[in-house]
């Protein structure tokens, strides 16, 4: 069983970080990916998460160390690749430049080819993972959760609460009329 160390850091100190924690020890990439954090009041934007392991301990019994580090990514801002320090971070970069749109500088997987759509089909547009994103299948059916008691059924009208729209449910306004 491992236990992460967490550590929160500055945009600008994201490379060094990540490649100081490479340089001691922490050698094996786990995974990075984004949390859409745009309606922060505090502070918009997303926050990216990488997660690395020092396998090393693992053969003295020790267990396995784990190190996470975050930082915080404006909207529209970008940040710096890490593949230069684990070759295995370009498949989740690119994952989350297109579920999320977070754009990384620098990014090189070998390929020359930069940062091309990786699950998503070619002209794709938006971005998933957003809360943004409005999702289609709220628009085209009736979601499962959207009656509210007392609606829809033959018994008397009892007293709704307020309505509370979900993250991806359009708004009345939207598609074709």
């Amino acid at each position: 069983m491992s236990t992460d160390e967490l550590h929160d850091v500055a945009l600008a100190d994201w490379h060094e970080a990540v490649a100081a924690a490479q340089a001691t020890g922490f050698t094996f990439f786990d995974w990075l990916s984004a949390v859409d954090r745009t309606y922060d009041d505090a502070a918009p934007g997303y926050g990216l998460v990488l997660r690395a392991l020092d396998i090393s301990h693992e053969t003295d019994g020790r267990g396995i160390r784990a190190i996470r580090l975050t930082t915080r990514v404006a909207e529209g801002a970008a940040i710096v690749s890490v593949t230069d320090v684990y070759a295995g971070a370009a498949w989740h970069e690119r994952e989350t430049h297109e579920m999320f749109g977070v754009e990384f500088t620098g990014f090189d997987d070998g390929s020359g080819s930069g940062m091309r759509p990786l699950l998503l089909p070619e002209g794709f547009e938006g971005t998933p993972l957003r809360k943004s994103f409005v999702l289609a299948a709220r628009a085209s059916k009736q979601w499962p959760g959207g009656k509210e008691p007392g609606e829809g059924h033959d018994s008397a009208k009892s007293p709704s609460r307020r309505r509370v729209q979900a993250p991806g449910v359009p708004g009345p306004d939207w598609g074709p009329r």
